[in-house]
């Protein structure tokens, strides 16, 4: 009891165990998925939104171990003849049936820019007021990610144009058709929300 075998440095009751543990079915295979930490095949689910009044582009990513992985994209159209608050409704209810169907893990939306035109920038900050609601009232944390930053991060330039940011979130997630210009957006901040803190060097993302 408690004797040592020489040149090894195990006690008997050691000894034994492990020869339980290689007579096992499960296997040296079994053992070693049991000790793996369990965060690393996490996986997350994000949805990317940029806001405007008639046409609010979202798009789910899921993003883990390897190539990303689109779920939905699309635009929240409003025509010109809609008031705004029917236009804000819109929005809401399409962003609440979105986040019921994909579920997402965490929410980022285009950071605010300057707007020489203050009517313009009012009835944005509407728009994206009617977004983060409908997200918030989920419980889902909520990031906000600059223009200019989710630019150079795609593309490597800060003011790449619509079809530049497109074509290369098209590549990014290997789509088969380019996707549309609001919906491009949407998807490219839920890329640049994925990838923080990685290759591009970011800052983290602010969290409102």
């Amino acid at each position: 009891m408690g004797r040592h075998y020489r040149g090894v440095g195990i006690s008997l009751q050691q000894f034994e165990q492990m020869k339980a543990r290689v007579k096992s079915p499960r296997g040296k295979a079994a053992s070693a998925l049991e000790s793996a930490p369990r965060h690393v095949a996490a996986v997350s689910v994000i949805i990317g939104i940029d806001p405007s009044l008639r046409g609010t582009g979202y798009g789910v990513i899921r993003a883990g171990k390897g190539q990303p992985q689109m779920l939905a994209c699309g635009t929240i159209r409003c025509p010109a003849g809609w008031e705004r608050s029917r236009c804000l409704a819109k929005i809401s209810l399409t962003l609440r049936a979105v986040v019921k169907e994909h579920a997402p893990t965490v929410c980022v939306v285009e950071g605010l820019f300057f707007a020489q035109n203050l009517q313009t920038a009012l009835i944005m900050g509407e728009a994206r007021g009617a977004a983060m609601a409908a997200v918030a009232e989920t419980g889902l944390e909520i990031y906000e990610i600059s223009p200019r930053k989710v630019k150079q991060a795609i593309v490597g330039y800060g003011a790449a144009q619509k079809l530049a940011v497109a074509k290369m979130v098209q590549r990014m997630l290997a789509l088969v058709e380019l996707p549309a210009p609001d919906a491009a957006d949407a998807l490219a901040l839920a890329l640049v929300h994925a990838q923080a803190g990685g290759r591009y060097g970011l800052n983290a993302p602010k969290r409102i």
